[in-house]
């Protein structure tokens, strides 16, 4: 009975031993055709991940690096249009203060 059963074993154990050897050859017989580029299935894999990340991007409501220097440049020309204009403001507040003194005269 022990014969049997460690014969039973024994086979259990090869045919693990088997099927870890076949998954490891799958696998780098897989790793081999994703290092060459002109494989399809890399492609594809190529395609899914460039498409999760944009999905992921939009999610997080980012924007292009051409949007934010737009953005930068717009908000640059109202500043300096801002202070142009509290420029004159002061200018003209001073006259009409100036005005207003002569006229008390």
């Amino acid at each position: 009975m022990r014969y049997i059963d460690a014969r039973i074993t024994l086979a259990g154990w090869e045919q693990f031993m088997a099927d870890d050897h076949s998954a490891k050859r799958g696998a780098s017989s897989l790793f081999e055709r994703l290092k060459r580029a002109d494989d399809p299935v890399f492609e594809q894999i190529d395609r899914n991940a460039k498409s999760l990340l944009q999905s992921a991007l939009t999610r997080l409501d980012v924007v292009s690096r051409e949007e934010f220097d737009a953005q930068t440049a717009v908000l640059k020309r109202t500043r300096e249009r801002l202070e142009a204009l509290e420029a004159q403001i002061a200018a003209l507040d001073e006259a009409l203060s100036a005005t207003g003194q002569q006229g008390d005269l």
